[in-house]
C-alpha cells in the first residue's frame, strides 16, 4: 500500500556471494509483490457478505480492516531490514508460508474471530515480503530506474487487481467466500516456487537480532519540511482505508449497486487510478507535487461526496478518479519528499516514521469511522469521514502555499 523502494538502505549488489540472475527473475519478482497487495485487497468485496452471515457491526468489519494494517506496520517495523542480514529467500519464503496460513484461515473462517486472525497473519506477511521484495528488485536492477518505477507502482496496481478479481468471483464465480482464496493459494504456491529460481542477491551479515529493534525518529532539522507533509499523508491513508473497509458498503446501501463487481470496481477506480498516477507522474519532483495532489484529493473526495449525497454513481465515480490521480500523486510526494530531505544515515529511521504515520492514517480513521457507522448510520458517517478527510487536504494545501511563500521570501531576502 505504499513505495516502499526509497525506504530501503542500499543493498549489496552483485560480488563474489552472488548468482547471476536468470532473465526472468526481475519480472518474477515483481509478479509476487503484485500477488502480495491483490490478496491484501481481496477480502474488501466480500466484507459485506461476511457482515450479513455474521451479523456484526460496521465498527466491527472497520476493526478487521484495521488488523490487518497493524500487522502490516509492525512487520515493516521489526523485520524491515532482516532480509539485509538473512538474506532475501529465506524472509521471503517465510513470508509466503505466513501467507498460505492466512489464505488456510480464510478459508475456513467461519467467524469474525478467525477472519481477525487471518487479517493479522496476513499483514505481518505482507510488511515482511513488500520490503525484501522491493530490495530484490533494486538488487537486482542497481541503476534503480527500472526498480523504482515497478516498486512504486506495483502495490496500487496489486490493490486494484486483488479488489476487483475478487469483486468479479464473488458476483459470478461458484462459493464466492472461498474461491478467491483457492486461487490466490494457488499463486503463492507458484510463487514459492519462483523465489526458489531467484537466486540469492544479499549474503549473510551479523546484525540480525539488532536489526529487529524499531527505529523511528524526526531528526529536529526536519521538522519545518515534514510538518506541512503529514496532513497529506494522513488524508491520503485515510480515503484509502474509508475505500477499503466501507467503500462497497456505500456503494451497495447508499448507491443501490447491489452487484459485488461493483465492490470491487470502487477500489479499483481508486487504487488503479492512483497506479496510473504514479507511472505518469514518476519524473516529476515532489515539490512541484506537494500542492496539486492535495487539492486533487480533496476536490476527488467532494465530488465523490456529492454523487453519494444525490445518488449518482456516475458522480461518485468520477470523484473517485479524480481522488485517485490525487492519491498516487501524494504517493510519491510525500515518499518523495521524505527521500530528499533524510540524510543517508537518517532514512531508516525516518522513513519508518513515514510508514507509522501512513498506515495509522489508513487504519485509526477508518476504525472511526465504523464506531460512527454503528452510531449514526452510514450515510451521516460517510458525510462526515469525506468532509474530514477533504478539510484535512485543504490544509495540507494551505500549508504547502504558506510553505513556498516563506521560502520565496527567504530567497529574496538573500538576494536583496
Amino acid at each position: 500500500m505504499s513505495v516502499e523502494s526509497s525506504a530501503l538502505p542500499t543493498p549489496p549488489v552483485g560480488g563474489a556471494h552472488c548468482r547471476v540472475p536468470w532473465k526472468g527473475a526481475f519480472p518474477s519478482v515483481a509478479a509476487v509483490l503484485v500477488l502480495f497487495l491483490a490478496a491484501s485487497s481481496a477480502p474488501s468485496p466480500i466484507y459485506v457478505i461476511y457482515q450479513q452471515q455474521w451479523q456484526f457491526t460496521a465498527w466491527m468489519l472497520t476493526v478487521v480492516f484495521a488488523l490487518y494494517v497493524f500487522g502490516l506496520l509492525g512487520s515493516l517495523l521489526v523485520v524491515g531490514a532482516l532480509s539485509d542480514h538473512l538474506g532475501r529467500r529465506p524472509v521471503l519464503a517465510a513470508a509466503i508460508a505466513l501467507e498460505v496460513i492466512a489464505l488456510v484461515l480464510f478459508l475456513v473462517a467461519g467467524n469474525v474471530l478467525v477472519l481477525s486472525a487471518a487479517r493479522v497473519l496476513q499483514g505481518i506477511a505482507t510488511g515482511a515480503a513488500t520490503t525484501t521484495l522491493s530490495a530484490t528488485l533494486v538488487d537486482l536492477e542497481p541503476s534503480r530506474g527500472r526498480a523504482g518505477v515497478v516498486t512504486s507502482v506495483a502495490p496500487l496496481t496489486g490493490l486494484a487487481a486483488g479488489a476487483l478479481g475478487s469483486g468479479a468471483l464473488v458476483e459470478f464465480g461458484p462459493s464466492p467466500t472461498r474461491l478467491i482464496y483457492v486461487l490466490l493459494l494457488g499463486g503463492m504456491l507458484l510463487a514459492a516456487v519462483g523465489v526458489a529460481f531467484v537466486p540469492e542477491t544479499s549474503p549473510r551479515r551479523p546484525g540480525a537480532v539488532a536489526s529487529l529493534r524499531p527505529r523511528v525518529a524526526m531528526p529536529a532539522h526536519l521538522h519545518a519540511e515534514i510538518v506541512p507533509v503529514v496532513p497529506a499523508m494522513i488524508a491520503t491513508w485515510a480515503l484509502a482505508g474509508m475505500y477499503l473497509s466501507l467503500g462497497p458498503s456505500v456503494a451497495a446501501e447508499l448507491l443501490g449497486l447491489h452487484n459485488h463487481l461493483i465492490g470491487g470496481v470502487v477500489v479499483t477506480l481508486l487504487a488503479g487510478t492512483g497506479a496510473l498516477a504514479v507511472f505518469l507522474l514518476r519524473s516529476r519532483s515532489a515539490s512541484w507535487l506537494l500542492a496539486p495532489s492535495s487539492a486533487m484529493l480533496g476536490l476527488g473526495t467532494l465530488i465523490s461526496l456529492a454523487g453519494v449525497a444525490q445518488n449518482l454513481a456516475w458522480l461518485a465515480a468520477a470523484g473517485t478518479v479524480v481522488a485517485g490521480l490525487g492519491f498516487g500523486a501524494s504517493v510519491l510526494a510525500t515518499f518523495g519528499t521524505f527521500a530528499r530531505i533524510a540524510r543517508p544515515h537518517e532514512r531508516s529511521a525516518v522513513f519508518a516514521l513515514a510508514n507509522t504515520i501512513n498506515y495509522l492514517g489508513n487504519s485509526v480513521p477508518a476504525v472511526l469511522g465504523g464506531i460512527a457507522v454503528t452510531a449514526l448510520g452510514l450515510r451521516t458517517a460517510t458525510v462526515i469521514y469525506a468532509l474530514a478527510i477533504a478539510v484535512i487536504t485543504f490544509s495540507a494545501f494551505a500549508l504547502r502555499l504558506n510553505q513556498l511563500r516563506a521560502n520565496r521570501r527567504t530567497v529574496m531576502a538573500a538576494c536583496g
